[in-house]
């Protein structure tokens, strides 16, 4: 089974981060295939809501060595800033695995125009903590 879990969409105007180390699912256990297909719609970006207006949400995410965060799907425009220096290997739908080397303080911003969205999953695959916080726009919101 090497097909996309989802239906591809366009080309993403926010590029994924890191360096892919594998294609076409290869790797991902019968699990983690399962996990995107039951989470194709989970919008639960962070592993704690820390505040919500009307405006944006607020996400923490701390993750020890080996954690992970199950996959989720991004739709409202967003930003991430690295608390903790750190690598984490991600899971994509389009059947890549990237790593991805964080420093503290750096910071990305994704936007999602249209029916654009990113679906992965986090692991933390460094020696230390990562932490993350992660804002969503919600004047883009969407509706599934």
């Amino acid at each position: 089974m090497n097909s996309p879990i989802a239906e591809p969409n366009s080309p993403r105007t926010s590029p994924l981060a890191g360096t892919v180390i594998a294609e076409n699912f290869a790797g991902w256990s019968a699990e983690i295939r399962q996990e995107f297909v039951d989470n194709a719609h989970n919008r639960q970006v962070g592993s704690v809501l820390l505040s919500e207006t009307d405006q944006v949400k607020v996400w923490s995410i701390r993750l020890a060595p080996g954690e992970r965060v199950p996959a989720h799907r991004h739709v409202l425009d967003y930003f991430w800033t690295a608390l903790t220096d750190g690598i984490s290997l991600q899971h994509n739908d389009d059947g890549t695995t990237r790593r991805v080397a964080y420093r503290a303080g750096e910071t990305r911003h994704f936007s999602f125009p249209g029916d654009e969205y990113i679906l992965h999953d986090l692991y933390n695959d460094g020696p230390s903590e990562l932490a993350f916080l992660t804002v969503e726009h919600k004047s883009n919101a969407k509706q599934d």
